[in-house]
């Protein structure tokens, strides 16, 4: 079986080189957007399994390409976890109304990442094989 392909999308080099680093290690495969054009075009060209969605982006912030995502036929099943440096009340919500599976504050808690990741591609996996 193939790992699972996860994009991650955050316009921090070091945030996005700190997560690539700690999944890579763990075994899955990384692909890497430091912006929501940018990440349009890999998930078109080769749809991950899941995004992890930075949400102050440039440009198109990563709510509006979360909503965007789950609008479309061909890519609402791909699951989006938010990946923030906003904690503040009601941010969660923002994420989840936008469509988001997750929600990850920043900074990135490396001994957490692998295991959070790992229990939402499973509980998305779990919802797939449910559906009719």
């Amino acid at each position: 079986m193939n790992p699972p392909l996860i994009l991650i999308v955050d316009d921090n080099p070091v945030n996005l080189k700190l997560a690539a680093s700690v999944l890579e290690y763990e075994g899955y495969k990384i692909l890497e957007a430091m912006d929501a054009i940018q990440a349009l075009d890999l998930i078109r060209k080769t749809p991950p399994d899941l995004i992890l969605m930075d949400i102050a982006l440039p440009g198109m912030d990563g709510l509006t390409l979360t909503k965007q995502l789950k609008a479309d036929q061909t890519t609402r099943h791909i699951g989006v976890v938010a990946l923030t440096a906003s904690a503040m009340k009601g941010d969660d919500a923002k994420a989840w109304a936008a469509g988001c599976d997750g929600y990850i504050t920043k900074p990135i808690d490396t001994r957490k990442l692998s295991e959070q990741v790992a229990q939402i591609l499973g509980r998305l996996t779990g919802e797939k094989e449910r559906q009719p």
